[in-house]
């Protein structure tokens, strides 16, 4: 995508991704927010998110600044609200991250700084590989998954839809993990979490 940006948020999440597009010479043609309440480095407010819609899709691409923040369907609204609408959104990629050539990566996604991923990854639309989280061979990220910052997953490691994989966490190999689901911080995860569910601990239990 080599189109003019407009960043969704002005948080610490938007923040980082400002910050990595504009050291890749991004053009931003600013933020959207409900309100102003602070500045986004020199980026102007452009006002709340609907005003993307004075857009045309065709002329602007779109950054989700959203971090997971709850409810989690707040995230998954907004991207799914603007790509019903024909807007793209970009997948911004920390020059530092590495990142296997057979992996497959989808809409959006937003891979940061120190982040490894490796043979046969699959990352899903709009999900976040957060910083230094390593991903092994073959693991399989479905939409809107949030792999926080130095989580570990080994080979054969399916994340479902919508869950949130905490700080930390480390997943054992050919794991599956369900849809919409919490693992807290520091957990290490070796059987299945079912769907739905929070896990907490080492070894993880559901709770």
């Amino acid at each position: 995508m080599n189109k003019p940006l407009i960043v969704i948020g002005n948080g610490g999440h938007a923040s980082v991704l400002t910050e990595i597009l504009l050291t890749q010479g991004e053009k931003i043609i600013g933020f959207t927010a409900p309100k102003k309440e602070k500045n986004l480095f020199s980026i102007q407010y452009l006002g709340t998110d609907e005003t993307i819609l004075n857009y045309i899709p065709e002329d602007i691409g779109l950054v989700m600044g959203l971090g997971m923040i709850q409810p989690l369907s707040v995230r998954q609204w907004m991207f799914h609200h603007y790509v019903n609408r024909g807007y793209q959104f970009k997948t911004v990629i920390h020059p530092s991250a590495i990142i296997a050539p057979s992996v497959t990566v989808g809409q959006g996604v937003q891979i940061m700084a120190g982040a490894i991923i490796q043979t046969n990854s699959v990352i899903a639309d709009n999900s976040i590989i957060n910083t230094g989280a390593l991903l092994d061979h073959d693991c399989k990220i479905d939409q809107h998954v949030h792999i926080a910052p130095g989580s570990i997953l080994s080979g054969n490691v399916h994340i479902q839809e919508g869950t949130h994989i905490g700080t930390g966490v480390t997943v054992i190999q050919g794991i599956e993990i369900g849809a919409n689901c919490l693992i807290g911080a520091g957990a290490v995860v070796v059987k299945n979490i079912t769907s739905g569910m929070k896990a907490i601990g080492v070894p993880a239990k559901e709770v």
